[in-house]
């Protein structure tokens, strides 16, 4: 399985929704609190190209967007392979 890192703030109802969809999965992700580590925010921006918003998702290197394009992701059925992709 793929690794997951999500950007959040704890504030953040998006965030909330995304890490709700991937712990109902079982998915084990890496959260990564942007108002308790700002400096990491600048690292987020560089990743996904410029996006300040949270949460940013990134599974393995692809970056997913937000909490929309994750769950639509889920609707369109490509969330699992995705995730389930060869890591190498």
């Amino acid at each position: 399985m793929q690794t997951v890192e999500i950007y959040t703030s704890p504030l953040c109802g998006y965030c909330h929704a995304a890490k709700r969809l991937l712990s109902e999965k079982g998915v084990d992700f890496t959260e990564i609190d942007v108002l308790a580590q700002p400096d990491r925010r600048s690292e987020m921006m560089d990743r996904a190209n410029g996006r300040h918003t949270v949460p940013q998702i990134f599974v393995g290197k692809t970056h997913v967007g937000g909490c929309d394009e994750l769950h639509a992701l889920e609707r369109a059925g490509k969330l699992d392979p995705l995730l389930n992709a060869d890591a190498g």
